[in-house]
């Protein structure tokens, strides 16, 4: 989708996410932001569940624009002045893997087992799309950024000590690589900030072609 870009010059955006890492990314690249959360009643999890048979690629551009909407009918609900909206949505996944083409955040601690099991000693992927509105009329600008995470092999003992942290929860793959799980991981092609939930690089493009000035 080429970028569109905004006429309206802005030194804030919304965040639309409650990740503590997105917020700590854009602090990194000093972008100002004031959050736009999720209203009681709104299905923020209902959209996460994947499609039978779902790619991975097209479940996390899907999941973030329907983030995007969610957010912006919020906006029109608060009477705030309009700045661009900012989603983004991570998974990861075993290409090619019946079983791990779409690996999200675990239900329990014999879910995020099962996880880190799959990902032993392979090479998976994570992907995060991320979404910028730029005009409340406009389409979202959304990219997808993929990255390569190789893991060592995990013994039974790493696994459980691993879930005994609470690490894996509420993160897709079971894992965070800014926490102990980075001891895990032996190669990565790709980007780190992509990996954690943001990245960076792609992210100051949306940001830079919808004029949204930095600190």
């Amino acid at each position: 989708m080429p970028i569109i870009a905004s006429n309206l010059l802005s030194d804030f955006i919304y965040l639309a996410s409650q990740s503590p890492r997105r917020q700590e990314l854009l602090k990194q690249i000093g972008v100002r932001y004031e959050m736009l959360l999720p209203r009681p009643g709104e299905d923020a999890e209902g959209i996460e569940i994947p499609f039978p048979q779902e790619k991975a690629r097209d479940y996390v551009k899907r999941v973030t624009l329907a983030k995007a909407s969610l957010a912006l009918a919020r906006w029109k609900k608060t009477g705030l002045p309009w700045v661009p909206i900012l989603c983004a949505d991570t998974t990861v996944s075993l290409p090619n893997s019946a079983d791990g083409e779409i690996l999200g955040k675990p239900i329990d601690a014999n879910d995020a087992r099962r996880i880190l099991e799959m990902l032993s000693g392979k090479t998976h992927e994570v992907l995060t799309a991320v979404a910028l509105i730029n005009n409340p009329e406009d389409v979202p600008n959304c990219v997808v950024q993929i990255s390569e995470v190789e893991f060592t092999y995990l013994s039974s003992e790493q696994i459980n000590s691993y879930i005994a942290s609470e690490e894996p929860f509420g993160k897709a793959g079971a894992y965070g690589i800014q926490g102990n799980a980075g001891a895990f991981i032996s190669k990565i092609t790709g980007s780190y900030s992509g990996i954690m939930g943001l990245p960076l690089y792609e992210t100051a493009q949306l940001l830079d072609h919808a004029r949204i000035t930095r600190i």
